[in-house]
């Protein structure tokens, strides 16, 4: 299981960019800089907030702090995530 819930087959925790932003010690525009930046996984919206895949936030966070290049896609960065977990 991936970090926040999810798997490399499913996607993980839904998130809003203020409860990423929270979660990821992080301001809410960062997030939205991601989700344009890298096309973090889209689950939907809620009323007006956009609802992102958490662990693919996470996984970009993380790519990021370890100074890693960043997956060009969702699916890649639920390889590396499957990878990193069996590690």
């Amino acid at each position: 299981m991936a970090p926040g819930g999810g798997s490399a087959d499913s996607p993980g925790c839904p998130a809003t960019a203020e409860i990423a932003a929270t979660r990821l010690d992080r301001k809410p525009v960062t997030i939205r800089q991601w989700a344009r930046r890298y096309g973090v996984r889209v689950l939907g919206r809620a009323g007006r907030s956009v609802v992102y895949d958490f662990d693919d936030l996470a996984t970009i966070e993380g790519c990021i702090w370890r100074r890693d290049d960043v997956p060009e896609t969702p699916e890649e960065r639920d390889q590396l995530r499957a990878r990193l977990a069996a590690a």
